[in-house]
């Protein structure tokens, strides 16, 4: 008796079929669902040539703990070749509270650099050519402040704000779905970065604005559908939110972004990508009659899977980190993070964030993928999942819409409970041995090899409690805090906040001080429960 081979499902839970032909592309029409490589629908990719003419750009995520250590990788990172700066900043700099408040206590240095002040931002970029890098800025909810730091550095250093170049996340609606890092109401919010969208139009024109991200989405849990459903689901409300501020729709998309996860699951990735290039683009044209291409176009950062990445046989890592940006580039990204193979168990070495450098290197320079423009295109198997896929996201967009939007959404708890649902299964799967994890549920050591981690000494908190105690002195505190009560004017009418806000970190107001003005003004978001 023939055994039964039970039916392969995808992370979406679609199904995998052993065996694609013609049958599975009937109706596909390629002028249509595919068009030309930079041309709508932009499914093959937002540029004609793609990497044919030069790669993606490789950045480093790097930052950590003082702004002096992380200048020094920086430094080390551009040496080695990389082309664009990724910033990680601390827990109290993503949720506005200065290194010397009670509540930062502990958390100081330990996932990213402290930045309390222009003074730690001028020590961060010291001896860097601004002009000249792309910068991408891992910061949500004070997204604002920290962009406004760098350019009051780079202007310093001579260089033109008009000519920036660069990313801040800026996305808070996950951050209530995943993350928490918020800090205003989701209304406050939307109002911030808004005025974010439009201070950009006019004084950084080359900056994107707002990277909305699916990757902590998929990091808590989500599928490859709903990690793009729920992502342009928040864009549509943030599109929706800079339209009703009186923007252009055409003045500030074109500065758009996104951020995606590409995990070791290459087929579904590379599919995931193209649908949620066509679902943009249909979107934007059809919804919101943009008219510029640049509008229409899904420009993406991604960042291989660190959720994927196992304590156990690390160095395994470096091969799933390989196959994750393999997927990344066949998908066509813009830029690429490659996770460092020893993130599972600390910071990353100076070695290992070498290492996942030389994987894009790699990919990049020894093999024949950037050569030619969407492998994939034409693929029974590739253009099936695609399909599948957009289906399968644009079914979960319209449940957001029928609930409201993504903000009435979310405070409906159903992105989160989605996403906790989807985590539970995968969580149940690798308990029952029904999804293999190398290192983890199967091909075991009986024991580990020792490993140092890089670790984050203590005494950063006290250096930094003494630069601020420091700074607080010298400065003029009466001009500090009359610009703050220019800012708090502002946030209570209808004016830009970044302009005063702009004026008080130039007096060296830190960014606890300015979250602290605004919060009296605008107040806290408090999650309603949820069970």
């Amino acid at each position: 008796m023939a055994t039964e081979v039970p039916e392969a499902r995808s992370e979406s839970d679609l199904p995998i079929k052993a065996v694609y032909d013609a049958s599975d592309l009937d109706g596909f029409d390629p002028a249509t669902q595919l068009g030309e490589p930079g041309q709508y629908p932009y499914t093959r990719g937002v540029y004609p040539t793609m990497y044919t003419g030069k790669p993606w750009t490789m950045r480093q995520y790097a930052g950590f703990g003082t702004a002096k250590e992380s200048n020094e990788r920086y430094h080390e990172l551009v040496n080695a070749g990389t082309g664009g700066l990724s910033v990680a900043f601390d827990l109290p700099t993503q949720m506005g509270y200065d290194s010397d408040e009670a509540i930062a206590h502990g958390e100081v240095g330990k996932v990213g650099v402290a930045i309390d002040s222009i003074d730690d931002m001028r020590t961060l970029f010291g001896g860097l050519p601004l002009g000249e890098l792309s910068t991408s800025m891992t910061i949500n909810a004070p997204a604002s402040t920290l962009l406004l730091m760098y350019q009051l550095v780079a202007e310093e250093n001579g260089a033109d704000a008009s000519r920036l170049a660069g990313t801040i996340q800026n996305d808070v609606l996950k951050e209530y779905i995943a993350r928490g890092t918020y800090i205003y109401p989701p209304k406050e919010s939307l109002r911030l970065i808004s005025d974010i969208f439009a201070y950009c139009a006019k004084e950084l024109p080359r900056w994107n604005t707002i990277s909305i991200s699916g990757y902590h989405m998929a990091e808590a849990g989500a599928t490859p559908a709903q990690e793009i459903a729920f992502t342009l689901a928040n864009a549509k409300e943030y599109v929706r939110a800079a339209i009703g501020a009186g923007l252009d729709v055409d003045e500030f998309a074109p500065r758009l972004s996104f951020f995606f996860v590409a995990r070791t699951t290459l087929l579904e990735e590379v599919a995931k990508f193209r649908a949620a290039r066509r679902i943009w683009a249909r979107i934007m044209r059809e919804e919101f009659g943009a008219k510029n291409p640049k509008s229409q176009m899904l420009r993406f950062h991604t960042q291989t899977a660190g959720v994927q990445l196992t304590a156990q046989q690390p160095e395994v890592n470096l091969v799933r980190v390989a196959l994750q940006g393999l997927g990344a580039v066949l998908g066509g990204t813009q830029s690429l993070h490659t996770n460092s193979f020893d993130e599972a168990i600390a910071l990353p070495t100076q070695k290992a964030a070498r290492l996942a450098l030389r994987t894009q290197q790699v990919i990049a320079y020894e093999t024949d993928v950037t050569k030619t423009v969407d492998p994939f295109a034409g693929s029974y198997v590739v253009e099936a999942m695609t399909d599948e896929l957009e289906a399968a996201a644009l079914e979960l967009i319209q449940a957001v819409e029928d609930r409201g939007g993504a903000v009435a959404a979310i405070e409906q708890g159903f992105q989160k409970s989605e996403i906790e649902r989807s985590a539970y299964q995968v969580a149940l799967e690798i308990d029952h041995g029904e999804r293999t994890v190398v290192g983890v549920n199967k091909y075991t050591l009986d024991e580990e090899e020792p490993y140092e981690p890089l670790r984050v000494d203590p005494q950063i908190e006290i250096d930094q409690r003494e630069r601020l105690a420091a700074l607080r002195a010298d400065r003029d505190n009466e001009a500090v805090e009359a610009a703050l009560e220019r800012l708090r004017e502002a946030a209570r009418g209808t004016d830009n906040v970044l302009y005063p806000m702009k004026e008080a970190l130039a007096l060296r107001a830190t960014g606890g001080e300015i979250s602290h003005a605004l919060r009296d003004v605008w107040g806290l978001y408090v999650p309603r429960e949820t069970f």
